[in-house]
């Protein structure tokens, strides 16, 4: 009984925290202001970003890394006071986000607020930077465009299956190679070949995007290509303009503005 009370509370106090309003916090720049929503349903990236404003971290900050048509990002420890021409973006704070992914329900139209992380190589869990973001701006996309999109979208499901498929075969991968049995090699991999074909035939939704996710990308624009790469834990609900005029500025090689572009004050509004 006192077991199935603990999961009943559980279940309402996990409710009642998606459900609390969403916290949002002012972003003062020397371009203007902008005011970002937090999502309750990414928790740890909320909690993380929220300590580290409530903290003044984000004080006087960088938006170091600016590609027009594609994002802004900031928060590097080191941009703060940083010398003109130094290359910034390698700054820490030792420690890293677990990835939430929430795709399509949080996904990086224009305005999305998303965590910057190292690549796959010597990430593969995807785990979030504890401090670096960055704020879409990107583009609008046409049907032909996203129908690309959506071939590579497959591409990269076969590929995540095969190496999942390669890694949980690897000590019969290694004594067939250890033998230079290189007939059953081929056809271990005809198989996952076969396996991955009949995955993607199962599970249609990982290879497109719906009519929803389209219209949005099509009307309002954004980095589509990012999706389930990189945790959108947020979102502009006012001063989308600044956006554009960040991402408008001139840079220098490395796409370091060429005059700063200072978070002057970070917090949540009251």
């Amino acid at each position: 009984m006192f077991k199935k009370l603990t999961t009943i509370t559980t279940l309402l106090l996990t409710l009642m925290s998606c459900n609390a309003k969403e916290p949002v916090v002012v972003i003062e720049t020397n371009y203007g202001t902008m005011k970002v929503k937090l999502y309750n349903e990414t928790p740890q990236h909320r909690d993380n970003f929220l300590k580290l404003v409530n903290e003044g971290f984000y004080n006087d900050l960088l938006f170091h890394r600016v590609i027009k048509d594609f994002m802004i990002q900031g928060g590097d420890p080191e941009s703060k006071g940083a010398p003109a021409g130094k290359q910034l973006g390698a700054g820490d704070v030792g420690y890293q986000i677990p990835a939430e992914f929430n795709y399509p329900k949080f996904m990086h139209k224009k305005g999305a607020l998303s965590a910057a992380r190292q690549g796959d190589q010597v990430n593969p869990e995807k785990k979030s930077s504890g401090c670096q973001f960055y704020i879409v701006q990107g583009k609008t996309y046409s049907d032909s465009e996203l129908q690309r999109m959506e071939e590579g979208m497959k591409n990269q499901v076969m590929m995540r299956k095969f190496n999942e498929l390669k890694k949980a075969n690897m000590d019969k991968i290694k004594s067939m190679m250890i033998n230079k049995d290189q007939e059953g090699l081929q056809a271990l991999q005809q198989d996952f070949i076969k396996q991955c074909e009949s995955y993607v035939a199962e599970h249609p939704e990982e290879c497109k995007m719906s009519d929803e996710v389209k219209k949005i990308y099509k009307e309002i624009g954004g980095t589509p290509f990012l999706d389930g790469e990189y945790t959108v834990f947020g979102e502009i609900v006012e001063g989308l303009d600044i956006v554009d005029k960040i991402a408008a500025v001139e840079t220098a090689p490395g796409d370091r503005p060429v005059q700063d572009v200072k978070m002057t004050k970070v917090y949540v509004e009251k």
